[in-house]
This record gives structure tokens, C-alpha cells and sequence, in this order.
């Protein structure tokens, strides 16, 4: 589903984000990139989602070059991926059902349609019941749980998490977690970039490792 071929990104000064990345993750993995902070992971996820372009190599996602990826065709292509962020990035006036559906409500789905599915998603992640309140009337949890509602939602083929569990406790962490691989069962990729090693550890799927932009573990693929 990814493939890296030399992928290196570099910024104005001269230091590599990123350099001569090779990768392949098939399509239904569950993999994590973990690597100290500046390792290269944001980077990573930035150049999936076509928020910046590679300095040299190439990126495929299903086949499609994204460096060549027509202009018009960006927000589309974010579109068809979900997102989740360390800082939840919730819209703080609109309760929960109101912040799943919001995507659905960009992409055109039908009001009635979009309840629909919002609440699916809320369900799927244990929080039908909590649908009416808004972020701050939820705990980090729960908000973090909205937001993996809100990025599955659209039954994206490919999710990315970034920092998910960076402002939760170990147990939540776990928990969150548990969501990604039930998620990942359904048939979506799963990629996870953190610096935890103890909970990749104790998750047990395939490790990509990033030091200073390079590749110094591609892992086991499953």
C-alpha cells in the first residue's frame, strides 16, 4: 500500500529530515514508527498526507505517486485518509456527534446520513453514550476516543495516528491502543508514529525505526 523509494526531505539550511528512506507496508498492517523527537516521524506522516513533497526519492500510496499528485487533487487525497493527533484537534464548541460528523458534512453526505455514521462511530469506540457533550465536558481519554471516531468515520483505507497517547496516562494509553488494532482487524493500515517503546513493546506488531531522518529498522512485516 506505502512504498518509499529514497525518500529524503531536507529543509532550507540543510538538515535532512528524512534521508534515502526505503519502505514498503502492506496494505492491512499494523505498524509502528517510533524513533527519538526530530527522528523524522511527523515528517513521515506529513509527506503521506501530501503536506509537504519530498526533496528527492519517491512516495507511493496504492500505486499513485504523491509528489505528482495534481494540485487539485490534495484535498481529495487527505480526504481519504484518517488522522489522528496527539492534541485531538476537536472543534471545542461542537459536542461530539457535531465533531465526527463535521468530515462527513465536508465531503457532502446527507445530514441524516451523517448522524448516522457519526453515531456508528461513536459506538464503535464506546461513546454513544456521551454523543451530546463537547470536548470540555469529556475527559483526554474520551476526547482522544472522538477523535479516532472522527477519523474513521469516512472507512478511510489508510489511518494515521501521530503522537496518539502523548497526553494520556499508561493505562488510557492501552486502551487507545486496543482501538488502533480493532480498527486495524476491520481491514484498515494502521500506522502509529510515538516515541513510547514500552507500549510498542508491549503491542507486539511490526517496529519501523527512524534515527536522525535514516532507517535503521524496518521491522518484521506481518
Amino acid at each position: 500500500m506505502i512504498r518509499l523509494v529514497g525518500l529524503t526531505k531536507t529543509y532550507p539550511e540543510g538538515s535532512y529530515a528524512l534521508r534515502d528512506v526505503h519502505l514498503e507496508v502492506g496494505r492491512g498492517e499494523f505498524v509502528f514508527v517510533t524513533g527519538s523527537s526530530g527522528a523524522g516521524k511527523t515528517t513521515l506522516l506529513r509527506l503521506l498526507l501530501r503536506q509537504e513533497t519530498p526533496t528527492r526519492g519517491q512516495i507511493f500510496l496504492d500505486g499513485q505517486d504523491l509528489a505528482a499528485l495534481p494540485r487539485s487533487r490534495v484535498s481529495a487525497h487527505r480526504r481519504s485518509i484518517g488522522v489522528v493527533f496527539q492534541d485531538f484537534k476537536l472543534i471545542r464548541r461542537k459536542h461530539a456527534l457535531d465533531n465526527v460528523a463535521y468530515v462527513l458534512n465536508v465531503q457532502g453526505v446527507s445530514r441524516a446520513e451523517q448522524r448516522r455514521r457519526a453515531y456508528l462511530a461513536l459506538k464503535g469506540v464506546g461513546l454513544h453514550h456521551r454523543l451530546g457533550l463537547t470536548p470540555a465536558a469529556l475527559s483526554a481519554g474520551e476526547q482522544q476516543r472522538v477523535a479516532i471516531a472522527r477519523a474513521v468515520v469516512t472507512e478511510p483505507a489508510l489511518l494515521l495516528a501521530d503522537e496518539p497517547t502523548g497526553n494520556l496516562d499508561p493505562d488510557l494509553a492501552v486502551e487507545i491502543m486496543r482501538l488502533f488494532r480493532e480498527i486495524n482487524a476491520r481491514g484498515t493500515t494502521v500506522l502509529v508514529a510515538t516515541h513510547d517503546r514500552d507500549l510498542v513493546r508491549r503491542m507486539q506488531r511490526r517496529t519501523v525505526v527512524l534515527e536522525h531522518g535514516q532507517l535503521v529498522d524496518a521491522g518484521v512485516s506481518s
